[in-house]
């Protein structure tokens, strides 16, 4: 690491996010309305955006810090099992074409901002709402905190803030200052202001990813000496544990662990109210089904950002943080000004996702909390007003969060809120396509996989950790280790069958379902479709 403020690059740095600052409040004036005090406004972006802007507001949305930072440093510390990320983010997109269009149509039909209003239009139940919401913004919480991670990454190796010696409140300064920006334009301009961010956020990554996977390797000796070096490292044993430190290529041992953590994250990575916020925002049912074939293209980017993770070994970054290995592989093999680029494409990359997280979880908070069961009769200004405030709420527990836990295993913090999530699958997917689950059914279920998922991850240790150190633990009955949040929702999903064979064979009270099947396929211009598009936006091209 060099010594000192690394000027050049945090010049760079502070230029390209002032940039995105300017562009996240001009914003609320880029297709503004006439009514912009509702959350279909503020919340989805009056729910006008075509293909591309959707394209990369979902790219801005999915592939985060957390790809940036996260998953080449859990390379770079074990191996190729870091690469679960990449077949996960294939096997998503052909789930979602099944049901996303469908979850459009609905909620467009009925004016549904969030997934806890579809679950309650379709099983009658508040309660099984507000487990879906509250659900939500729990998982929602440690996903934000991990795009502060990635920022702070950032900062550290850049040498703003000083050492860990350094008085807490000067080291953490440029993270509550990036933190406050973040809190205002998000406030001001809604979903309009990381839908216009997104734009800037994936053309830096594009590029530094380009740049990085041709320029490293050529100084580095090739991808041959890159692959023997970090072999090499692999074998040497962790001094913690005494077992070799990784692998290029999973153990037999690991299989089970890969293979059910891909799977369960593949499941979950579409429960997350972001992902669902930024899907809902769209025009029509086509955009969604486009959107969910040409998204595999950020697939291909991030199977070489992982790569990242083998060069830093090469490159000889020593590290005690793990999530610093990346931004100090920039800085040590990029001159510093294409650095401070590929930093600034990290921090941008933290704060579109995390504008979006804040604002899903307020919806949520919102719809499903606050007007079900505080105040029934809220007006939609009122509803965007507070949806307003408990954005900034959100993001204040995220940066407790941060500033309070073990940075060093960041990815934990997602893979946590990936257990919880999970947990909220049947009743969403399920909801789509059949209302044979009994609603009290799967509540029950979900609260069995919420209780197992959290109990068993609280008993994962690790070197650093003695609580919530992993995310995989033995599958009871089968023996091997996997992912925790699959055997969870496995558990979910048999107590929901079985809870509702028992349910309906006692004539248990159902509830109403107030949608009809052909909501399910619905589109923007379909007859009796409630929502319609501001007049501003109804006719206009994206």
């Amino acid at each position: 690491m060099k010594d000192g403020v690394n000027g050049v690059a945090l010049a760079v740095f502070i230029f390209f996010f002032l940039a995105v600052t300017v562009m996240g409040f001009l914003a609320s004036r880029w297709r503004r309305s006439d009514n912009e005090h509702t959350l279909d406004e503020w919340g989805l972006g009056g729910r006008s955006f075509g293909t591309w802007v959707t394209w990369f507001l979902l790219g801005g949305d999915l592939y985060t810090a957390y790809t940036f930072v996260a998953v080449p440093a859990a390379i770079y510390a074990a191996g190729a099992a870091g690469f679960f990320a990449v077949p996960y983010t294939i096997l998503v997109y052909p789930l979602i074409f099944t049901f996303l269009p469908r979850l459009w149509s609905v909620s467009h039909k009925h004016g549904y901002v969030t997934t806890s209003d579809f679950v309650r239009g379709r099983f009658g139940s508040k309660g099984l709402s507000l487990a879906v919401a509250v659900t939500g913004i729990l998982a929602t919480m440690p996903y934000i905190a991990l795009q502060l991670v990635g920022i702070q990454a950032v900062l550290d190796v850049m040498g703003v803030g000083g050492g860990e010696d350094t008085n807490w409140f000067v080291k953490d300064l440029p993270l509550l200052i990036a933190f406050g920006v973040l809190a205002a334009y998000t406030y001001s301009s809604g979903l309009r202001a990381p839908a216009l961010i997104a734009f800037v956020k994936d053309t830096l990554i594009y590029i530094v990813i380009a740049v990085a996977i041709i320029y490293i390797p050529i100084k580095l000796g090739g991808f041959d000496e890159i692959f023997a070096k970090a072999s090499e490292a692999y074998s040497q044993p962790n001094p913690a544990t005494g077992a070799p430190r990784g692998a290029l290529v999973p153990g037999e041992a690991g299989q089970w662990t890969y293979a059910t953590l891909a799977l369960g994250s593949a499941l979950a990575l579409f429960m997350y109210p972001h992902s669902i916020t930024a899907t809902l925002s769209s025009r029509s049912r086509e955009v969604i089904r486009r959107n969910t074939t040409i998204l595999p293209l950020y697939s291909l980017m991030l199977g070489l950002l992982a790569l990242l993770g083998f060069m830093a070994i090469a490159a000889g970054i020593k590290v005690d943080n793990g999530q610093l290995a990346i931004p100090q592989l920039f800085e040590t093999m990029f001159p510093d000004w294409f650095a401070g680029v590929a930093f600034a494409a990290i921090g941008i990359g933290a704060l579109v996702p995390a504008a979006i997280m804040s604002i899903a979880a307020a919806n949520l908070f919102t719809r499903n909390i606050y007007k079900d069961f505080i105040k029934p009769d809220a007006t939609p200004a009122q509803e965007t007003k507070v949806s307003k405030l408990v954005s900034l709420l959100v993001k204040v527990g995220a940066l407790v969060f941060v500033l309070t836990m073990d940075k060093t295993v960041a990815i934990n913090f997602q893979l946590l809120g990936g257990i919880w999530i999970l947990q909220t699958f049947p009743a969403l997917v399920g909801g789509l396509f059949t209302r044979w689950f009994h609603r009290w059914a799967l509540l029950a279920g979900w609260a069995v996989g919420m209780v197992y998922g959290t109990v068993a991850a609280y008993g994962v240790a690790s070197p650093t950790q003695a609580h919530f150190g992993g995310s995989s633990k033995e599958i009871p009955g089968i023996g091997e280790i996997g992912y925790i949040g699959l055997t969870a929702i496995v558990l979910n999903v048999i107590v929901t069958v079985v809870m509702t064979f028992v349910l309906r064979a006692v004539k248990a009270p159902e509830g109403v379902d107030e949608t009809s099947a052909e909501d399910y396929t619905a589109d923007a211009g379909d007859a009796g479709v409630q929502v319609e598009l501001p007049p501003a936006t109804a006719g206009s091209s994206h």
